[in-house]
C-alpha cells in the first residue's frame, strides 16, 4: 500500500510541476525534491520523465473514466445516459486541460504521446457506449444494426470535439441549456428514435 501511495505522490507532484513549469522545464531532480523523495526512489518507479508524463496523462484519464462510469451506472434512461456521457466527456477533458496549466501545450504539441497514454481510456469508453447501446437494443428501445460500430462512431465523434470544445470554438455562445436539445436530437437520430 505504501508503494502505491509513493507512486501516486510522485505522479501528482510531477503533474503540478509540469502544469506550472511545463514538461521541458521540469527535471527528474525537481520532481524528487518537490516530492520529498530521493532520486533513487523516483527512479525505482519511473525510468524517465516521459514515463512520468504518461503516468500523469493516465491519471487524468482515470479520473474521467471514473466519472463516465458513474454516468453509465446512474439510474437514468438509456438515451439520457448517452447524452450525459457526451457532456461529461467534454467537460472533464476541458477541466483536465485547464487544471494542468502549462502542460496543456504539451498535450497538444505531443498528441501522439497523449494518444498512446489514453489508449486504454478510449477502449474503455467505447466499451461503456457499447454496453448502453446493447442494453437499449436488447430491450427494443434503440434501433441499432451494429452496436460495436455505433459505439466507435459515438466515441470518435465526441473525441473529435474535444479541442474545439476546450478552446471554446464549439457552439460559440451556446449554453448547455441551448445546446442540449441539439445534442439530444443528434444522439436520438443515431438511435433510430
Amino acid at each position: 500500500m505504501a508503494v502505491s501511495k509513493t507512486k501516486l505522490k510522485l505522479v501528482d507532484v510531477a503533474r503540478q510541476l509540469f502544469a506550472k513549469n511545463g514538461m521541458e522545464n521540469t527535471t527528474m531532480n525537481d520532481i524528487a525534491q518537490a516530492s520529498g523523495k530521493g532520486r533513487r526512489t523516483l527512479y525505482t518507479y519511473f525510468k524517465s520523465k516521459d514515463e512520468i508524463y504518461y503516468a500523469v496523462i493516465e491519471g487524468e484519464m482515470e479520473r474521467i473514466y471514473d466519472k463516465m462510469t458513474e454516468v453509465a451506472e446512474s439510474k437514468t434512461e438509456l438515451e439520457e445516459k448517452l447524452v450525459s456521457m457526451v457532456y461529461t466527456h467534454l467537460d472533464l477533458m476541458k477541466q483536465a486541460v485547464i487544471r494542468n496549466g502549462n502542460l496543456r501545450a504539451e498535450f497538444f504539441r505531443n498528441i501522439w504521446a497523449v494518444e498512446k497514454a489514453r489508449k486504454h481510456f478510449d477502449q474503455t469508453e467505447i466499451k461503456i457506449f457499447a454496453e448502453i447501446l446493447e442494453q437499449g437494443s436488447k430491450t427494443g428501445r434503440f434501433e441499432v444494426d451494429n452496436v460495436a460500430l455505433l459505439a466507435d462512431v459515438l466515441h470518435y465523434c465526441v473525441k473529435g470535439l474535444e479541442v474545439p470544445y476546450i478552446y471554446g470554438r464549439l457552439g460559440k455562445d451556446l449554453t448547455m441549456t441551448t445546446s442540449r436539445p441539439i445534442v439530444e436530437k443528434i444522439v436520438y437520430r443515431l438511435l433510430g428514435l
